[in-house]
């Protein structure tokens, strides 16, 4: 077993988000082409009595390609998931988090380096720059969580302008797998996950953000988006992002819900 990266401070071990993004990477079993298996969920948590308006919101953000899929679970008082159990007042649900893609990534053969969660400047639809960004390798919170706490993002505006900031990642590939990516990446749209940003050429930069020599960056969307877009209209949201392993047989359409 590998040793987790961390560092000790007074006796105990910090773990570092990079460390848990790979060991659900490694536990991940979901095969696009046959739509099963276990897949990495955010799970949103939300008081019981505005589960009604919340979920039309996240169906909206789902809907227009601003999520990593439309696939959802919806969570009610008491139900658990992984090591998350419902609070008795409130509801949640459970999306899935764009490290699944780098877990099919990885089943077929192609390493990958999750380099940081940020915000991408939109205009015009257009995706332009990373405007603020967080490195997995420094920090032990989901970055997207971080920059969702600290209302930076307009995923609302984006929507009803064309023009915002939307949570978005990155990760870093060998060039010398950039055919294979991109076949496993045109299997994950033909299994309904619209989230790709961008993919970028070899030793050019991605959206402002060099990369690595012989090296290319795919930038994918963030599955915080619809809960961003929820926060952003007022209601009160406790995200837990890259929170479990579930099997994707559990979810549905956000349409067969709203």
């Amino acid at each position: 077993m590998t040793q987790k990266k961390g560092t000790n401070i007074s006796g105990k071990q910090i773990i570092f988000t990079v460390s848990n993004i790979e060991d659900l990477i490694y536990g991940m079993t979901f095969d696009p082409s046959t739509r099963t298996g276990k897949l990495v969920a955010n799970i949103s948590l939300m008081n019981s009595e505005h589960i009604d308006d919340v979920l039309p919101i996240f169906r909206d953000v789902m809907l227009s390609g601003l999520t990593v899929s439309p696939l959802v679970k919806l969570l009610s008082p008491g139900d658990k998931l992984g090591d998350l159990t419902v609070p008795n007042d409130m509801h949640g649900i459970a999306t899935v988090c764009s490290i699944t893609v780098d877990g099919v990534l990885l089943k077929h053969g192609v390493p990958v380096k999750p380099r940081f969660g940020g915000l991408v400047e939109i205009r015009d639809g257009q995706p332009l720059r990373f405007t603020d960004l967080v490195m997995y390798d420094s920090t032990t919170l989901d970055p997207l969580e971080i920059l969702m706490s600290q209302s930076l993002t307009s995923v609302s505006e984006m929507l009803t302008s064309g023009s915002g900031k939307i949570l978005a990642n990155l990760r870093e590939i060998t060039m010398n797998a950039r055919e294979k990516v991109e076949e496993v990446l045109d299997e994950l749209v033909s299994a309904g996950f619209s989230g790709i940003l961008e993919v970028g050429e070899p030793n050019s930069d991605i959206l402002g953000v060099s990369v690595d020599r012989d090296h290319f960056g795919v930038a994918v969307i963030g599955g915080a988006n619809a809960s961003a877009v929820a926060q952003e209209q007022g209601f009160k949201m406790e995200n837990h992002a890259m929170s479990t392993l579930m099997d994707v047989a559990e979810m549905v359409p956000i349409d067969e819900l709203v």
